[in-house]
């Protein structure tokens, strides 16, 4: 009927449409009410007796991996994180299964729910009580028990779990109400198979500081940004963790030549920058000279690798920078610089031939670059150079890729496990249970095949993760599965034949690491920068004291510290070319002030001053007159200057006329480059008196009349030659034209006195 009668108009039909969207907004309310209070209950219930209800951290776990006759200690806390609070609760450990992939010691520790199939029944006489634990309020504990009673009969890596059970108001039952699980790589004796050989990278590098920049003084004193560096260097610092903890470790050094350099120099007097332009005095020497000491005997019996000189970003250069000229000079020489400069500081040979593109991320055009320098080895990383999928094992690191030159392919899981925020010991100790799990992994994958494995981790790490590698190789000490290995020998291994030896092509790298490079603008500044300099060490004398720190700071400006920071890079960039900038502009030329000149010629000087402590040679002065039919001016002029002295370079002028003209005076070097900017100013020409105009008018009156003399003798004689155009006869010879010569600027026109305050001969100087 309803429909009968929307059908046919009647009235009814707009009522019942307006009941029924009344309706449905109604059941649409309702619906989504419900769906908003229908959780509340459960989710209540989880909060109050599910098993997230506890936070459980395993902050130790010593040792990491045990042996049959230790004994096994672990602590953390536990926290109530839910509104409710837990009575009767206890702490206690929960075998899991036996793992046997890489990928599943990958997921332990992200899942937080409990679950009893995978985590095992608690070990019988292993609990500590907790008793009551109110909302938010955390315990600690720890659990130590024979390694033998946790029952482990095959070797490998297991799943250790650290629950929390008790109850709540809500569930006055026990059950598990949080749980944390780790890793624990078994293995109570030596491999039956082959040791797997473990290179592990230990990174020494730090951001770049020093621009360049020095006070003017014979010493040249480094002036720094900031005193930061002093603060790694110290006890607790960054820089004195990797030192302290690295020099037990079987590690393979890598080092930026760079931070050598400026420890060294802090080694000595420094200044800070202050806002206000007023320098301080840096406080860093002892801390500097005490870590350079512990250094020297860190390295000592250890392979040292030296990256180029302030870790150029590779992958930039080969991506944005290679076709800008001059641009792979810069590392051919940071490569050369690098070696120097450990050999000077650490007195130890390093090797240079390897080179770290960042993240082991490689392509052609990176690897080209890379061994334009001389680089042999490119220390890659297996998230780059792939294996093909269903690889049954981890490969030997090295391989062969071409044209000579071996890839070294670190291992992506072992190279970023301790990536991250390790601050908290529960992270740290989870890190590192998971590196010894994957290295003991990878020897299980093919206990028969000795291979050699790279781990290559972050190259800035902080001092929490350098406290997590430190323990990690720590638990691989007893050398049960693993052996020590040198990058070096690393790079010699027999290749496995079944490895990738394929370079991915440009396509393949990573977009994230590609948005963090240097720009092509970036490398363009670096060339004029460049450029600048090489234009002006030509006229120094001592030409290192500005070569060797701006030629260091233009090689810092292609740092791979600067990923991330594009601000910071291209603050660094304009402050190192703004200091080289001030440093040219010490050699300059002295304004100057128009003048007159009121004589035929004169003398005309030009200042040029030089504010630097070395002197400058091979210049040369040319002013030049924009209307030389005017005044003609000697064009050019040599200039030698010692340093902190002013020259003035005199040039000698004629006139031809009299007003004002124009001249420019610039600097230039042997080769005609500009040095520092022109200095323009005019000469205002008076030279031209009426006396002068008298005597030329003269000369030229008696010039004709000589000639009419001659042409009437001539003519009276009927042609013959005069008598007396004889040696001893009137001729030109006495009345000629070779009688008007220039004036001198000792003429008596010239040493007039001087009128208005003008000079009053060609010797004395134009300037006012």
């Amino acid at each position: 009927m309803a429909e009968a009668a929307e059908f046919q108009g009647t009235t009814p039909a707009p009522a019942l449409r307006r009941f029924r969207h009344i309706a449905t907004v109604l059941t649409g309310l309702l619906v989504f009410l419900g769906m908003i209070q229908l959780p509340s209950a459960p989710a209540a219930r989880a909060e109050a007796g599910g098993s997230r209800t506890v936070g459980v951290s395993i902050d130790t776990l010593t040792p990491g991996a045990p042996t049959q006759n230790d004994k096994i200690t672990i602590s953390g806390t536990v926290t109530n994180k839910s509104r409710a609070t837990v009575t009767d609760g206890h702490v206690g450990l929960r075998v899991g299964p036996l793992l046997s992939t890489r990928s599943e010691i990958d997921d332990i520790g992200d899942r937080t729910s409990f679950s009893p199939g995978t985590d095992g029944a608690e070990l019988s006489g292993h609990t500590q009580k907790i008793g009551k634990l109110q909302p938010g309020v955390s315990r600690e504990f720890s659990l130590t028990l024979p390694a033998k009673d946790l029952n482990l009969d095959r070797d490998g890596v297991y799943q250790l779990g650290v629950s929390l059970s008790g109850q709540t108001a809500e569930q006055p039952y026990e059950r598990v109400l949080g749980i944390r699980r780790t890793l624990l790589p078994w293995q109570p004796s030596g491999t039956d198979g082959k040791k797997t050989k473990l290179t592990f990278l230990w990174p020494l590098i730090s951001s770049t500081r020093l621009t360049g920049r020095t006070e003017s003084d014979q010493q040249q004193t480094p002036v720094f940004p900031n005193d930061d560096l002093a603060a790694e260097l110290a006890p607790g610092g960054r820089l004195q963790q990797l030192v302290s903890l690295g020099k037990n470790l079987p590690v393979t050094w890598v080092i930026d030549p760079d931070l050598l350099a400026t420890v060294e120099a802090m080694t000595k007097r420094y200044q800070i920058a202050g806002p206000d332009g007023e320098n301080t005095p840096g406080q860093g020497q002892a801390v500097a000279k005490q870590w350079l000491g512990q250094l020297q005997a860190a390295v000592n019996g250890h392979q040292v690798v030296a990256l180029p000189f302030a870790d150029p970003d590779l992958a930039s250069l080969a991506h944005r920078g290679k076709n800008v000229p001059g641009t792979l000079g810069h590392l051919q020489s940071a490569t050369e610089l690098a070696a120097t400069t450990v050999d000077t500081i650490l007195q130890v040979k390093p090797r240079t031939d390897f080179a770290w593109p960042v993240d082991g991320a490689i392509d052609p055009s990176i690897v080209d670059v890379a061994t334009s320098a001389g680089a042999r080895n490119i220390i890659a990383r297996s998230d780059s150079l792939r294996e093909p999928d269903g690889s049954p094992y981890a490969p030997t690191a090295a391989r062969q890729i071409g044209g000579g030159n071996t890839a070294v392919v670190a291992d992506a899981r072992l190279s970023t496990a301790f990536e991250g925020d390790l601050t908290r010991a529960g992270d740290a100790s989870l890190a590192v249970q998971r590196f010894l799990a994957q290295s003991l992994m990878v020897n299980k994958q093919a206990p028969e095949n000795e291979r050699s494995i790279v781990v290559a981790p972050q190259r800035l790490p902080t001092t929490s993760q350098a406290q997590a590698m430190a323990a990690a190789l720590g638990g691989l000490s007893d050398g049960r599965w693993t052996q020590p290995l040198a990058l070096e020998d690393a790079a010699k291994a027999k290749p496995d034949p079944s490895a990738n030896r394929h370079v991915p092509g440009s396509g393949a790298y990573p977009d994230s690491l590609r948005s963090q490079e240097l720009s092509a603008e970036a490398f363009t500044t670096i060339y004029r920068t460049q450029k600048s300099l090489d234009g002006f060490k030509v006229i120094l004398t001592s030409p290192e004291r500005v070569v060797i720190p701006f030629g260091s700071a233009i090689m810092r400006e292609m740092s791979t510290s600067w990923r991330g920071d594009a601000a910071g890079a291209a603050d660094f960039r304009e402050e190192v070319a703004s200091n080289l900038t001030t440093l040219t502009q010490q050699v300059k030329l002295v304004e100057k002030s128009d003048a007159t000149l009121s004589g035929r010629s004169a003398t005309i000087p030009v200042t040029v001053k030089n504010g630097l402590l070395q002197g400058v040679t091979g210049l040369k002065l040319r002013l030049e007159s924009t209307q030389p039919n005017r005044l003609k001016v000697e064009s050019e002029q040599p200039v030698k200057i010692e340093g902190g002295h002013s020259q003035s370079v005199k040039f000698e002028t004629r006139a031809y006329a009299n007003g004002p003209v124009r001249l420019k005076a610039q600097l230039y070097t042997a080769d005609n480059q500009p040095v520092g900017d022109a200095v323009e100013f005019t000469v205002h020409v008076t030279s031209v008196t009426l006396m002068v105009l008298l005597v030329i008018a003269g000369g030229v009156f008696l010039l004709v009349l000589a000639g009419l003399r001659i042409y009437l003798k001539r003519k009276r004689s009927g042609g013959r030659e005069p008598a007396g155009d004889g040696p001893g006869g009137e001729g030109p010879s006495a009345d000629g034209p070779g009688s008007d010569e220039p004036e001198q600027p000792g003429d008596p026109a010239a040493d007039t006195g001087k009128r208005s305050g003008r000079p009053s001969g060609p010797g004395e100087k134009v300037e006012r």
